[in-house]
């Protein structure tokens, strides 16, 4: 099965649990979670960006504007792919934690992006939802760089401190469940282009980068 068809699959699933009527279509869109404890909602642009590129390169209809979810949201387990972002803190509840384990073991993905200083509590939340499943790095050869385009692995977009960029997850039973970009800032990179001021190259690698996370997460095993 090609990878576009594995995403018609998934589209199809997802229109059996959300169409208001048999046969309609619903199209692919993202949840970002929001917490407490830091700025989940930075970025605003990067999210309508992500599902036009996806939907502009792929051919899959997109949702027009992402979702935004807690982890007590009804609705939660409607989407595929939840997008975490920010600078800071993160303070989720024990109930919090225990909710987004059960999510992802029940096959959501998580794909969180390193503002610049979120690396701290993301770590630490991580050990939290995970403890026996440390995050560990991801080589270039990994299938999240080469699921739409052929990546030599995650782009550099953002100096910060200058460190290289280094892509993380954690898998279980085989299969990736979280996906953390560090020291790279793909969301900065999916931004109204006046917002940072990237050049191009440095946007069109955010645009590659976020259409192979997207398209990894509908077609993983």
């Amino acid at each position: 099965m090609s990878r576009l068809s594995r995403i018609a699959a998934w589209v199809t699933v997802v229109s059996s649990l959300t169409a208001s009527a048999p046969g309609a279509a619903a199209p692919v869109t993202v949840a970002r979670l929001q917490y407490a404890g830091g700025d989940w909602y930075c970025d605003p642009s990067s999210l309508p960006n992500w599902l036009g590129a996806f939907a502009a390169r792929t051919g899959v209809a997109t949702a027009d504007a992402p979702a935004t979810v807690t982890m007590d949201s009804e609705d939660l387990y409607r989407y595929p792919l939840l997008y975490l972002v920010g600078h800071g803190g993160i303070e989720l509840s024990d109930r919090e934690v225990r909710e987004l384990r059960r999510y992802l073991d029940a096959g959501g993905f998580l794909y969180a992006n390193d503002n610049y200083g979120l690396d701290p509590a993301f770590r630490a939340l991580m050990a939290r939802v995970y403890p026996e499943t440390p995050l560990r790095p991801l080589g270039s050869e990994h299938p999240i760089y080469h699921s739409f385009y052929d990546l030599p692995g995650l782009p550099k977009i953002h100096e910060h401190d200058g460190a290289p960029a280094q892509g993380f997850g954690i898998e279980r039973e085989g299969r990736l469940v979280v996906f953390y970009s560090w020291s790279s800032d793909i969301g900065d990179g999916l931004e109204d282009a006046q917002v940072h001021g990237d050049p191009p190259e440095a946007r069109e690698a955010a645009v590659r980068m976020a259409v192979n996370i997207l398209t990894y997460a509908l077609t993983r095993p």
